[in-house]
């Protein structure tokens, strides 16, 4: 995404100019244009009439005879990558991750990590919140604008909604834990790419053999084809309890609906309703309290 200087810059105070970035920051602006502006019409016409004469200059392709037309040039318009980190490797990742022996060790050693470019653009990191003791853990996709601001997961409006999907159970955040896919903010709200998911990966396996949590509940479809490995539908998986096997560590998991499409979707209240009250009842049949360990 691009952004332009806007007009009459000069004549804004400090505290506008700063306001503004932070505005470009949050809606994914990562490229700025040139000093001198670009006619793109006159550009995407000079482009087609190039294109225009070239096709009726070359010769046509004989039978059997391999036809490579000349590649335009895109030098003048092509955005510059984002950036992304220098040392994007998932085994360092993994050596990093597996090498933490708790929570607040994995905290320090995802702090320090480098190899995922979403860090490069978030405010801080989005490491966990609630009960690490709890045998109850939900996991979202990513976090938002609210939760890049406040450093915890799920604390937006669909945050709130979530808090009254637990209330409704009976639960909270003192008694279950909850996490995300991938640590920091994607700019402009956008998925996660596959890259950034398995740089982030071996953190959440670590994250989830820590806690250890006897239940899973994922959150969205996002991190249920995450945790699952599969190209899932969230309406037909959601409310379904399946084994899953995380790392070195084994527990029962259901699929439900994110919150945020809740809040999109109001009808859907119903089913995530359904999903709930199937939670808190293999809550109880395995004996769990809560925020009580074992």
């Amino acid at each position: 995404m691009t952004a332009s200087k806007p007009p009459n810059q000069d004549q804004d105070s400090p505290e506008q100019l700063l306001a503004l970035l932070k505005w470009y920051r949050a809606a994914g602006v990562d490229l700025g244009v040139g000093d001198k502006p670009i006619d793109r019409f006159a550009h995407a016409h000079m482009s087609a009439t190039s294109v225009k004469s070239e096709s009726h200059s070359t010769p046509p392709s004989l039978p059997g005879q391999a036809f490579a037309p000349r590649p335009v040039s895109t030098s003048q318009s092509a955005p510059a990558p984002a950036p992304q980190a220098t040392n994007a490797d998932p085994e360092e990742a993994e050596k990093l991750a597996q090498g933490a022996g708790s929570l607040d060790e994995l905290r320090k050693r995802l702090e320090k990590y480098e190899g995922c470019g979403l860090k490069l653009r978030a405010t801080q990191m989005v490491f966990a919140d609630g009960n690490p003791q709890a045998k109850i853990m939900l996991i979202g996709e990513a976090p938002g604008r609210d939760e890049d601001l406040q450093g915890k997961p799920f604390v937006g409006r669909s945050g709130q909604l979530l808090d009254r999907m637990l209330y409704a159970i009976g639960l909270d955040r003192t008694s279950v834990y909850i996490a995300n896919t991938v640590p920091w903010r994607p700019p402009g709200n956008r998925t996660p790419s596959p890259l950034e998911i398995s740089l982030c990966m071996p953190f959440l396996v670590r994250q989830v053999e820590l806690v250890a949590p006897k239940i899973i509940v994922t959150l969205g479809a996002a991190a249920t084809q995450t945790m699952f490995g599969e190209k899932l539908s969230i309406l037909k998986t959601r409310g379904r309890w399946r084994d899953i096997k995380v790392g070195a560590h084994a527990a029962k998991a259901m699929p439900t609906l994110h919150p945020a499409f809740l809040l999109r979707q109001p009808v859907q209240k119903r089913q995530a309703w359904q999903d709930m009250l199937a939670i808190a009842t293999l809550a109880e049949e395995m004996g769990l309290s809560g925020g009580d360990s074992d």
